[in-house]
């Protein structure tokens, strides 16, 4: 499609320089000079153009989702310390007394790629993040602090510009840890060029073109090619001293042992005492990876967080900024943890802030808890081929059809991408081992099939019956067909397209022993379908990405988290992505988001009661979904045994998992069947709607039902069904207090148990090894909770489950007779505690044992078995 591209970038850059955006207007006005007669196209870059009416209006949706874009500014809270001391310095007098250069030229690059509102947002975040570092001119100071984003989100974006103002108010030496792998700090490297630096070798770059004043420019330690080591530094420091420079020092390097050690030799080289003038700032991006500390309290610090620290130590102004997606493992650092050498640990003492994603973010509410699921394809059919648990030396004798498929989705994107006049990267993400070996076996069956792929359509594809001539034609044919129900193109358009691309379509591993580099050069687009593993887990972006096929579990939530490099920003494609994955890893991620959400509520909550990052430790400690986490990282600090707390205020829990065993089934019903039954003599109901309610019911008959219930769990304490039934229990045995009981009514067939007439509710369900799953693990409706509160206020809460659960006075047992699609008949429940978010109080305390632990151990062990 010729011109599409350049003019949209014409239009871009007239509405870049507007006071006053309208975009439907711009587009007339170029409509209306690209029709006057005899008009000079190269003004555009073009020697033709043929745009017709779909391109002009999918060329103004595109042009929509980068300039109506809104961005709410972060959450922030403090440490009780750092409540008292001077949080305004920044933006109440240093930044008006200092000139802002280096920020100055960043907010100018930002503007070329980012929508007004979210370069204004990422000025205000930064602001807010350097009023709570330190003034440089404090003459000593040592501040622990984290900011949490979004996967993929633009976290890059965000401490470039932290750097770019600290290096303006002064601070000489920046460090930044930019993860464990060489691709990684390659990259971060890069982004800096363009974004702090403005030099890449002798070239200007990003920022510094036409602004690259010589006595302004940072001096790097580092370089896109190399990491840190001693000999380059010295030649490139050139005599550095802090004390006669008047730039920055930079230094982007590996979160490696060997990096580190360099750094720490070079300082101490450089300074043999501590550096007591010149304030330091580390950046230490994807933090909750390698940094923290896992060895037993009484042990030496492990390796990478005792060099983190000594660098730290080196100077007596020292600033820590840990960046992450997944705070998870740095909330469980122990707060109080120090050492007389190595100072404090690196818990986030004094400050953390929580950003926002821009409402264009493709995050993961939109892929995993999209009832439609457009974005997911459940996959079934690896097992055989690619078992969960195989070893290195595992012999890969084929790949699944669903892989084939999924290839077959992204040589189509492509093609339909270039239909639109998108000319940029593509990616496919495949992530089934972690192994080195066992990505090469995997790549060279890819590269079979994406041979296959190009010599048929190169043969065939032009031929007006392509399809009868090559039955893999006819695969993409019959792809196209069931995986794009919107598409504005036909099959032969996309036929045409795609023997113009195919060719173009590379292979690439990423991985330890990875020969040709995967690489996105800007004067020629890459199409490149990866396969890869942990060198792909932590921040590495995959430009273009639209399809991915991932196999890979883990019990950790930061970890499985990392893993998912499909979030980010899609303009113009996101209709296109699709994500392969099992089920189990579907409602894996969808469990996640839905806990990570639940927490950063708490977050807020928090910011607006002045409560500090020890507090917020606490809750997600204590936050229903985190003991797998707990536990995890208890074992791998060597505890044996420890008593896990938990709080259930403010919670909801359902039985989403149910056993399958037929007397189970029966048991089950029958125990509802009695409580109703034991209701009815003991307790007035009111009808809420066609739903039931019992008011003050005693509690020991909410202690028998849930005694009785046969809960499906497949760990000692329900865990992994997220239905944590024995602290369920101890609560209704240690909390004084009646409960409320409701029974809801549905659709579906007629009951009747004792007086009470009702209908079953339908629910969709499906089979998953050993229980019964039910579809979205919903099994209540929005509105259910709110059954014990009045009328005005459940009109006026809606479907805001959290919202109800602090309105709500007693615990709340909800009941529910199913009915499947196979008209199965089925008891289920779920419990609604009231909120009291505020107070730890009435947290529950369980001893987890040396059983479930070494349960726990074995698999962690199987998950560390990786060399890739």
């Amino acid at each position: 499609m010729n011109g599409y591209q350049e003019i949209k970038e014409f239009i871009f850059n007239k509405l870049k320089k507007s006071n006053n955006i309208d975009i439907k207007l711009e587009i007339e006005n170029a409509q209306k000079v690209l029709n006057v007669p005899e008009m000079d196209l190269n003004v555009f870059g073009i020697s033709d153009i043929s745009l017709g009416d779909a391109d002009w209006q999918r060329m103004q949706e595109e042009l929509e989702t980068q300039f109506n874009v809104k961005m709410e500014q972060g959450i922030l809270i403090k440490g009780k310390e750092q409540q008292n001391r001077d949080t305004t310095w920044w933006t109440g007098k240093a930044q008006q007394e200092n000139e802002s250069y280096y920020w100055g030229r960043y907010r100018e690059h930002l503007k070329d790629s980012l929508p007004p509102e979210v370069v204004k947002t990422i000025n205000d975040d930064t602001d807010s993040v350097m009023n709570n570092i330190e003034n440089p001119t404090i003459e000593n100071f040592d501040r622990r602090g984290m900011v949490v984003g979004h996967v993929q989100s633009g976290k890059t974006g965000n401490y470039a510009g932290l750097i770019c103002k600290a290096a303006d108010v002064g601070y000489k030496f920046i460090v930044v840890i930019a993860g464990g792998i060489n691709n990684l700090r390659d990259q971060t490297q890069a982004r800096l060029n363009e974004s702090f630096i403005g030099k890449d070798g002798g070239a200007q770059i990003g920022v510094g073109k036409g602004d690259a004043k010589n006595d302004k420019l940072p001096i790097s330690l580092t370089t896109k090619e190399k990491d840190f080591n001693k000999q380059d530094a010295d030649r490139n420091a050139q005599g550095l001293n802090f004390e006669v420079i008047k730039t920055p020092v930079i230094l982007v390097i590996k979160k490696n042992i060997h990096s580190l050690k360099n750094v720490i030799d070079w300082l101490d080289k450089q300074y043999p005492n501590k550096v007591e003038n010149h304030a330091m700032l580390m950046i230490d991006d994807e933090s909750d990876y390698a940094s923290i500390d896992t060895s037993k309290a009484e042990n030496e610090p492990t390796a990478i967080n005792k060099g983190l620290r000594k660098i730290l130590a080196k100077f007596n102004k020292s600033i820590y900024v840990a960046y992450t997606a997944t705070p998870y493992a740095n909330i469980f650092i122990d707060h109080q943890s120090g050492h007389e050498e190595y100072e404090d640990d690196l818990f986030p003492r004094d400050f953390i802030y929580a950003l926002s994603a821009p409402d264009n973010y493709f995050g993961a509410r939109e892929i995993f808890l999209d009832n439609d699921r457009k974005y997911l394809v459940s996959i079934d059919d690896y097992q055989d081929i690619i078992p969960a648990k195989h070893k290195k030396d595992f012999d890969l004798p084929s790949i699944p059809k669903s892989l084939y498929e999924a290839m077959r989705v992204f040589f189509l994107n492509i093609a339909i991408r270039y239909l639109r006049g998108q000319n940029k990267h593509n990616s496919m993400l495949i992530h089934a081992t972690r192994f080195t070996a066992v990505h090469q076996k995997l790549a060279f069956r890819v590269s079979q099939y994406l041979e296959q792929i190009q010599k048929e359509v190169n043969v065939y594809g032009r031929l007006p019956n392509a399809n009868q001539q090559s039955s893999l034609i006819q695969c993409l044919e019959h792809t196209l067909n069931t995986k794009y129900s919107d598409l504005d193109f036909s099959w032969q358009e996309v036929l045409l397209s795609l023997c113009n691309i195919v060719n173009t379509v590379v292979y690439r591993e990423v991985h330890q022993q990875t020969s040709v580099k995967l690489e996105y050069r800007n004067d020629v687009v890459t199409n490149a379908i990866v396969v890869g593993g942990t060198s792909l887990s932590r921040g590495y972006t995959l430009e273009g990405l639209s399809v991915s096929y991932f196999l890979r579990s883990t019990v950790f939530y930061d970890t499985l988290m990392q893993m998912g490099r499909w979030f980010g920003y899609r303009e113009g494609y996101q209709d296109l992505c699709k994500v392969y994955m099992p089920e189990t890893m579907i409602d894996n991620f969808g469990h996640i988001i839905d806990a990570t959400e639940d927490l950063f509520a708490d977050f807020k909550k928090m910011s607006d009661k002045n409560m500090t990052p020890k507090d917020f430790g606490l809750a997600v400690k204590s936050h229903p979904d985190s003991i797998l986490q707990v536990t995890a990282r208890n074992k791998q600090r060597n505890v044996t045994e420890f008593m896990h707390s938990m709080c259930l205020d403010g919670r909801s829990k359902e039985t989403s998992w149910l056993s399958s065993k037929s007397e189970h089934i029966q048991s089950n019903l029958l125990t509802l069947e009695k409580t109703i039954n034991q209701l009815q003599n003991y307790s007035q109901f009111e009808k809420i709607g066609n739903n039931y309610l019992w008011r003050e019911v005693d509690k020991q008959q909410i202690i028998d039902f849930l005694s009785n219930f046969k809960v499906y769990q497949n760990d000692a304490y329900g865990i992994s069904s997220r239905m944590p039934i024995n602290f369920i229990k101890e609560y209704a045995e240690d909390i004084k207090t009646n409960w409320d009981v409701a029974l809801y009514s549905g659709g579906g067939k007629n009951e009747k148990i004792a007086n009470i007439e009702f209908k079953r509710e339908q629910r969709k369900v499906r089979l998953n090894n050993d229980c019964i799953e039910i579809q979205n693990r919903q099994v209540s409706t929005g509105t259910s909770e709110s059954i014990s509160l009045d009328r005005q206020t459940r009109k006026e809460l809606g479907s805001n489950r959290k919202q109800v659960r602090e309105k709500i006075e007693k615990p709340l047992l909800r009941l529910h007779i199913l009915e499947t699609q196979e008209s199965e008949r089925l008891s289920a429940f779920g419990v609604s505690f009231p909120s009291k978010i505020i107070s730890n109080t009435q947290n529950i305390k369980l001893k987890i044992n040396t059983v479930y632990q070494q349960q726990l151990l074995d698999f962690l062990q199987y998950e560390e078995q990786s060399d890739d």
